[in-house]
């Protein structure tokens, strides 16, 4: 080591006399110029004239860097894959997830079905297997493979679970893909003692631009009236990681300020803070009560974890090194960069030894894909203007936006009707047939892709049922359903606290909608946001109802005109009245079938146990309001003061180590299992999913 450590002093003297030439030459020539160039240089790292030209970007670029804090990152960000496999991307219940055939999954690319069971365990085993290889540096370019592309499969094969940091993951992987991370605490570098220690700038660039995008695009999200109007988040700070800031704070006031305002502060500028040395450590104290913050009040598995993993790349890139020879080899380095810059910059000194450094064609190339993938992280998530068939009533999917909890979505009623062409007869289903997840209900193309699916579910069973019945009694009266079915699906939810309201046209039927990913959906409505201002008084008005009683509460419905609300209250509640805002419905009944007409300010008491009808019949839309007594409230009330005691229980350390030492041993019988299955064929057993 100290043999290289001479020759790189050696190597580096003549040029070392000529950058001081430069240097001296600069500074009584041009000392104005040559101060902000040295501030410059001493604040970001790299000179002004090295942006000059693609030639000596890419040469920046390719400059030589510690590979030890990249190293660390790698196997940390390996580490957090590792437990995330297991449990986000769920190994450990793999079997509830793609075991039943005939479950509902929402694929990007339309017609896209998931293997059988035994085989997407055998991705998940080789992707786990990559993650493995990832965190311990050992054959990482294989690694990474194995890893990246089953994460890719499964993450294209359902959009019901995408989640930002989901698409963040795969991203990083393939970033780190590309890059020469395994030089440092890593089984590879171990075997190849021969390699260089150091990596291109570049590796760091560009992982260190996708945190900074991460948070940067978080903040530019929240820059709307949703978030800084404190709409999105309400009732977040009476969680207990709030408790600190509400000895000086109200809850209204920890919501507004701490967790909208400062959350917006905090994403748009942290970036920035962290990628200067004066401002990195408070940056980073910041950052990681942020994230063990989240961790504690979201559900989204090891992001916080990655996050903090990764906050090491904006330091030094040799911080985990501390053997003196190898600080004397990396000055060594340094004065030999700084030499070559020197040379590169040098004019006035006609020499060999000042000419540009070489450039290669390949090292263009890459520059050119890593400025691509910059421009792309920024283009995507303002791109829904393109992918129009994925909005809603905000643009674009929950996946590779941004918009980290500005939308908060409130569904209080999902209604879906098949109808039998055939016969003329409507049938109701349960709107968890054959889904896990509720992500559906909010998107037009995966309410249109669930209809299919259960059209064909549909289809099938009753097929089978029939066959059955018909074995048994040839003369049932069973009525068997045609494959000629219509489905309609109604939506009744809430946008950040607006009225609730229909998201979809319950006249039409899903399955011959027009649907493109590049058109407007035909069968969304469109949000009421004439009636935004409003929501300042509807919580005046849930407050006054709250103090009526203890038991009160209210419900704020929008409809559109000429359409009506089929509702049945059950007879929990009591002392229910409907009171209309705006507009103007009619109001029937079982017993009340002519209707009643309620206009503007008027209200009407509402009979429990029964259906009722509510039709708009004004020119515009309509507003009215449920208030009720719940007389299971206080009980509600004492279950959730237990659930938040549970939840801080579950907080303990050795509750989540039980968790996951569970989790993984489910993980490994499933592996095993599907061995035995796909070698030997022997049957397996899998869980089902019980009713929520």
């Amino acid at each position: 080591m100290r043999r290289k450590s001479n020759q790189l002093v050696s190597s580096q003297a003549c040029t070392s006399e000529i950058r001081n030439e430069c240097e001296k030459h600069d500074k009584q020539n041009f000392p104005l110029k040559y101060s902000i160039r040295d501030k410059f240089e001493k604040l970001c790292g790299f000179s002004p004239s090295d942006l000059s030209s693609f030639h000596k970007f890419t040469a920046l670029l390719y400059r030589p860097a510690d590979s030890a804090s990249l190293g660390v990152a790698r196997a940390l960000f390996g580490l957090c894959m590792v437990l995330d496999v297991v449990e986000e991307r769920e190994l450990a219940d793999v079997d509830i997830k793609w075991g039943d055939p005939r479950d509902c999954h929402f694929p990007l690319i339309h017609g896209m079905k998931p293997p059988s069971l035994p085989w997407m365990i055998l991705i998940y085993t080789i992707m786990w297997i990559g993650a493995f290889g990832i965190m311990l540096g050992f054959r990482f370019k294989l690694a990474c493979a194995c890893f990246v592309i089953p994460y890719w499969y499964i993450f294209l094969l359902d959009k019901s679970y995408w989640n930002n940091h989901t698409y963040l993951y795969g991203i990083v992987a393939v970033l780190f893909w590309g890059t020469e991370a395994n030089k440092y605490l890593a089984l590879d570098a171990r075997r190849w003692k021969g390699t260089k220690s150091t990596v291109p700038l570049w590796n760091y660039f560009i992982l260190k631009f996708q945190f900074f995008a991460l948070y940067f695009l978080a903040g530019l999200k929240k820059s709307g009236t949703e978030w800084l109007s404190g709409y999105a988040m309400t009732n977040l700070s009476t969680h207990w990681v709030f408790s600190p800031f509400k000895l000086f704070l109200t809850t209204e006031q920890t919501d507004f300020f701490i967790v909208h305002w400062f959350g917006f502060i905090f994403d748009l500028t942290v970036g920035f803070w962290m990628l200067f040395d004066k401002t990195r450590i408070p940056a980073m104290i910041f950052c990681t009560a942020f994230h063990l913050m989240n961790s504690r009040l979201f559900s989204i598995g090891m992001f916080p974890y990655v996050c903090l993993a990764t906050m090491p790349l904006f330091c030094s890139p040799d911080w985990p090194r501390s053997n003196e020879v190898d600080r004397e080899t990396r000055e060594n380095e340094e004065n030999l960069i700084k030499a070559r810059r020197s040379a590169i910059n040098c004019k006035s000194i006609k020499d060999a030894s000042c000419k540009s450094i070489k450039v290669t064609k390949k090292q263009k190339f890459v520059v050119s894909l890593l400025l691509f993938h910059v421009f792309l992280q920024f283009f995507l998530p303002y791109s829904h203007f393109i992918t129009m068939g994925y909005n809603n009533w905000v643009p674009g999917m929950y996946g590779y936006s941004w918009d980290m909890m500005v939308h908060v979505w409130d569904t209080i009623l999902v209604v879906i009707k098949v109808h039998d062409n055939l016969s003329n007869q409507d049938r109701y289903l349960d709107p968890n047939a054959w889904v896990q997840s509720d992500r559906w209900e909010k998107h037009g193309d995966m309410a249109r892709q669930y209809a299919f699916c259960l059209r064909d579910n549909l289809i099938e069973q009753e097929s089978q049922l029939f066959d059955k019945n018909r074995q048994r009694d040839r003369k049932s009266k069973w009525t068997r359903l045609s494959s000629n079915l219509s489905i309609y699906i109604d939506v009744w939810c809430s946008l950040n606290g607006r009225f609730q309201q229909r998201m979809f046209d319950p006249s039409v039927d899903l399955l011959t909608a027009d649907w493109h990913p590049l058109k407007p959906i035909s069968y969304l409505m469109p949000l009421l946001s004439q009636y935004n201002s409003y929501r300042y008084k509807l919580e005046e008005i849930q407050q006054h109802v709250y103090t009526w009683s203890n038991d009160t509460d209210v419900l704020f419905v929008a409809d559109f005109p000429g359409m009506h609300l089929d509702n049945y209250i059950t007879k929990n509640l009591t002392n229910v009245t409907l009171t209309v805002l705006e507009g103007e419905v009619t109001y029937s009944d079982e017993k009340e079938e002519n209707g009643i007409v309620v206009s503007k300010g008027a209200s009407i008491p509402i009979e429990t146990g029964q259906f009722h009808k509510v039709k708009t019949t004004s020119g515009y839309p309509a507003c009215y309001m449920y208030t009720y007594t719940n007389r299971n409230k206080e009980q509600s009330d004492v279950d959730g003061i237990m659930e938040q005691e549970e939840s801080r229980e579950d907080l303990s350390i050795s509750r989540e180590i039980n968790y996951k030492i569970d989790a993984w041993t489910r993980s490994l019988n499933h592996i095993a299992n599907a061995f035995f299955y796909l070698v030997y064929d022997v049957p397996m057993i899998r869980r089902v999913q019980t009713n929520k």
